[in-house]
């Protein structure tokens, strides 16, 4: 690796070739760390719906607080990153993670579902940050040709943790789930609501774990001393395209791109927080649904080593968005047109054409940006809030319809990424 490495703004300063490598490293952790807490949600969803006595369309308030906070938070955090620069902004990030987390403790023992809420929003808040320092950071820090390699070898680091996460969380709460469910249904009034109360304070200390890993990794980052970058640094390509602008929302392949961010992490959020509920709505047991989050993580890690080694060799960013767009059209409409084990397995396998869709869609939209490229990263975080809006209007049809035919909510979804994969990210450049 050269000491100066090219952007799409310009070359961005690399004083010695192994900082490269320990940046790397470092955003591979807190990608990592993106896996760990955000998939663990695809648990607390049917332990939360328990513990807490809650409908469908009121469990998915999990994934609502969560991702939510992107939309909130995410114009605050380019402020942030501009004043502080992305190094610091990461720090501030896990710091207001490990706060969010930490309220899981008295919303346990209050059996407080509100509170448990405003914990995720907190989690959420503090990813928004760490999202909006990190994506670009891994994007300018090399060509933007071999960008969506880049970022497919931290999605490898998101996937694998939210694998373990899944795994580790599951066995903690729903170990005796079977045995427990039974016995809380026979129970009436203060002797049930005991048993929810032992049922919620399951989640303590794996979360007092999380927490404090969090504020190590605080530390950690901040004694890394990763090499700071400036994205707005123009070349004369750059300036060409952006000259005259006065606002970032008079970039069209930008804005189409939010809406394609909005519409692939809503369906990717769905096709595995809804699983587990989804297996038991179809007769298996918890503790065997729960395992369904995990079979698609490992497909989506399929799907993200694969990227590594066909992207930009064999495969261009823009083909693998649009292969990947096809892909889940057909295996969506494979949930629809089939029933139980098989329409999961097509849920499982819609993951795998997940794999390449962020990697694909963050370099066609941030290409080009220029002086623009903090507020258009933030605004593509923001975006990150279709994990909160599809997988409610997913439980809202579900309890209209059922948890099957509500999977329509993908079909439009995968049939406007298709559409930016094809054109979309082209509208208002200039040809070359």
């Amino acid at each position: 690796m050269a000491n100066s490495v090219s952007s799409p703004k310009g070359p961005v300063s690399m004083p010695q070739t192994n900082q490269y490598g320990k940046a790397m490293g470092v955003i591979g952790t807190l990608f990592f760390l993106f896996g760990f807490v955000t998939w663990l949600n695809s648990v607390l969803i049917p332990f939360l719906k328990q513990a807490c006595e809650l409908s469908d369309f009121e469990a998915y308030f999990v994934t609502f607080a969560f991702y939510i906070s992107y939309m909130v938070m995410a114009i605050p955090s380019s402020m942030i990153l501009r004043k502080i620069g992305f190094t610091k902004g990461m720090s501030l990030g896990l710091l207001i993670i490990a706060i969010g987390s930490a309220l899981f403790i008295p919303a346990a023992y209050a059996r407080s579902y509100p509170l448990f809420l405003v914990g995720l929003f907190g989690q959420g808040a503090g990813l928004t940050l760490l999202q909006a320092a990190s994506n670009p950071y891994v994007t300018i820090l090399g060509p933007i040709e071999s960008a969506a390699r880049r970022i497919s070898i931290m999605g490898i680091c998101n996937k694998v943790a939210g694998m373990i996460g899944i795994f580790v969380l599951k066995v903690l709460l729903f170990s005796d789930t079977e045995q427990l469910s039974e016995k809380i249904n026979q129970l009436a009034g203060a002797e049930k609501e005991a048993q929810l109360q032992l049922l919620a304070e399951r989640v303590v200390g794996p979360y007092i774990v999380i927490t404090v890993v969090l504020i190590i990794l605080v530390f950690g980052i901040t004694k890394a001393a990763l090499p700071e970058i400036n994205p707005e640094e123009e070349d004369t390509t750059t300036a060409e395209e952006t000259s005259g602008k006065t606002s970032v929302f008079q970039i069209p392949h930008l804005m189409l791109g939010v809406l394609c961010i909005f519409m692939y992490v809503g369906v990717e959020v769905l096709a595995i927080d809804s699983l587990t509920l989804y297996g038991e709505y179809y007769g298996f047991e918890k503790n065997v649904a729960g395992n369904f989050g995990i079979y698609s993580l490992i497909c989506l890690s399929i799907g993200y080593l694969l990227g590594v080694i066909a992207v930009p060799k064999y495969l261009t960013q823009k083909n693998g968005l649009i292969g990947s767009a096809a892909l889940g059209l057909i295996f969506s409409i494979g949930v629809l047109a089939t029933t139980g084990v098989v329409s999961i397995a097509f849920m499982i396998a819609l993951s795998f054409s997940h794999a390449l869709m962020w990697p694909g869609i963050w370099p066609l939209a941030m290409n080009k940006l220029g002086k623009f490229t903090k507020l258009g990263a933030a605004l593509m975080v923001m975006a990150i809030a279709g994990g909160a809006i599809i997988p409610l209007v997913y439980g809202g049809l579900a309890e209209s319809m059922n948890r099957h035919s509500a999977y329509i909510v993908f079909i439009p979804c995968y049939l406007y990424i298709l559409y930016y994969g094809f054109s979309g990210h082209k509208v208002g450049l200039k040809k070359a």
